[in-house]
This record gives structure tokens, C-alpha cells and sequence, in this order.
């Protein structure tokens, strides 16, 4: 059975959130917003991926970035 998906930008974007059990809902400039933060994010990961060689700091480097696009993304929707 596979897990249940919703799009980040969904309003229905909880129904898969253990955690955080109640959202506001976002205006459609934050959902732009949003999606552009983890599409620039998703970017710089490839080209992560595509020049830095596998290793401990290619791998630290992948975490920052996911770390920095939850944070932009959480100060965008908090």
C-alpha cells in the first residue's frame, strides 16, 4: 500500500503531517512563493550532484541545503 501524497502547495497538504496538525491556509502569492523556494532548492542539488564529487562533503552539502529550504519555507508559511 503506498503512502498517501499531497502537493506542498495543496490545501490539503496535512493529511500526511504526523507532526504539525494544523496549518493556515496560504494565499496564492505564498504558494508561488513557496514552490519557487523549493524549486531553487531542488536546483542547487542537482548541480550539487552534478559537479561535486560523492562524499561526506557533497552529502553535508545536500543536508544544508534541505535544511535551508525548510527553514525558508517555514519562515514563508509560519
Amino acid at each position: 500500500m503506498g503512502a498517501e501524497r499531497v502537493d506542498s502547495a495543496d490545501d490539503e497538504r496535512t493529511a500526511n503531517n504526523a507532526v504539525r496538525h494544523q496549518y493556515r491556509v496560504l494565499s496564492e502569492a505564498e504558494k508561488v512563493a513557496m514552490v519557487e523556494l523549493k524549486d531553487i532548492g531542488a536546483g542547487f542539488v542537482k548541480a550539487v550532484d552534478r559537479v561535486v564529487p560523492a562524499g561526506r562533503e557533497a552529502a553535508l552539502a545536500r543536508t544544508k541545503i534541505e535544511e535551508a529550504v525548510m527553514w525558508a519555507v517555514k519562515g514563508l508559511t509560519g
